[in-house]
């Protein structure tokens, strides 16, 4: 089993090295805790906190906290309401204040050893209301995410995901408005610490286009996941 998992990872890196091996501007790290707490049988109260590094792993990018709450509509159907707090470092050694609002429906279906999930996420974002020209006005994005998890042994669990991201609006950079313009590609492996938490970590790619200024970003994730 362990032999398998390695030759998933090894095959999946590959892959996405061969990709995006001509290009590398940027590294960093996203580390995050997720806990969440049923509050009943349909209802389940969100929280994520996330910290990320950037610049070779040297400076700090930002920092948020998610609160939210999930509805189980169906067996493998459910809707969430995230609001998202951010602290993003600038250049100057200021913070950037935002405030995100975010819409998710997630479908998931199990093939034998294979869960595989679809994501679509809506999401709104203001920033520096108070100190920016376009401050009061949302930026708003689209994002498909496409995942699967390959149930091989009790205790580890590989996945891989990949992200599309759709501009609707965003004032800052309307040239690139209702294009593609971002991807995201992701490789890990969870294990199950006991019932009811996980740790997991992943590598992750993302990739610009139609945007002016395009940067590609290499990231090392860390994440716990806690369920009360």
């Amino acid at each position: 089993m362990k032999f398998s998992l390695y030759l998933f990872l090894f095959s999946f890196s590959l892959t996405c090295s061969n990709l995006f091996a001509q290009d590398y501007p940027d590294a960093g790290s996203w580390n995050t805790v997720n806990i969440e707490k049923g509050i009943s049988e349909k209802f389940t109260a969100l929280f994520t906190e996330e910290y990320r590094v950037r610049e070779n792993f040297t400076k700090l990018n930002l920092f948020y906290t998610n609160l939210g709450i999930e509805y189980k509509v169906l067996k493998n159907f459910k809707a969430a309401l995230v609001y998202r707090w951010i602290n993003k470092y600038m250049d100057d050694n200021s913070f950037s204040f935002r405030h995100r609002l975010m819409l998710d429906l997630t479908v998931k279906h199990k093939f034998g050893k294979f869960a595989v999930s679809y994501r679509n996420r809506t999401q709104a974002e203001e920033r520096d209301i108070y100190t920016s020209e376009n401050g009061s006005d949302p930026e708003w994005y689209s994002r498909n995410k496409f995942g699967v998890k390959w149930d091989i042994d009790k205790r580890y669990t590989p996945f891989a995901s990949v992200e599309f991201r759709y501009q609707l609006h965003d004032p800052r950079n309307i040239e690139s408005d209702h294009t593609w313009h971002r991807d995201r590609y992701a490789l890990g492996a969870e294990y199950k610490i006991n019932d009811k938490s996980t740790f997991a970590a992943y590598y992750l790619i993302q990739r610009e286009y139609n945007v002016v200024g395009p940067q590609n970003l290499y990231i090392v994730g860390l994440e716990y996941n806690l369920s009360l």
